[in-house]
């Protein structure tokens, strides 16, 4: 189990860039599959984008809506992860919440990840 923290939302408009980081517990860190989600007022949680380390390799996933402009990192000796995202859109707008999983590599579905934070809000003025 981990715990969960989310920063870096903000209000920004519609081109710009915000960098969303998840700074989490444990000193296990490097074992858990981590993931972006958002979720709108009324929309169900949707997968943005989710990183593992198996063996000495790093893999990423992204939803094909954001992969373009998003990019997910992670810095195991901060126990953080990041999401740095360009070219922000209206329909980004949304909280954004960090996820983890010891189970799971390479999971878009919310049902995989035992642990969440509180997310932070996105808001993309148009």
């Amino acid at each position: 189990q981990v715990q969960l923290v989310e920063s870096g939302g903000g209000l920004v408009q519609a081109g710009g860039s915000l960098r969303l980081s998840c700074t989490a517990s444990g000193r296990t860190f490097s074992n858990y599959h981590m993931g972006w989600f958002r979720q709108a007022p009324g929309k169900e949680r949707e997968f943005v984008a989710t990183i593992s380390e198996i063996g000495v390799n790093t893999y990423t996933w992204y939803a094909d809506f954001v992969k373009d402009r998003f990019t997910i990192s992670r810095d195991n000796a901060k126990n953080t992860v990041d999401l740095q995202m360009y070219n922000l859109k209206p329909e980004d707008t949304a909280n954004y919440l960090c996820a983890a999983t010891l189970r799971v590599a390479g999971s878009s579905n919310p049902n995989e990840y035992d642990d969440w934070g509180q997310g932070t809000q996105v808001t993309v003025s148009s």
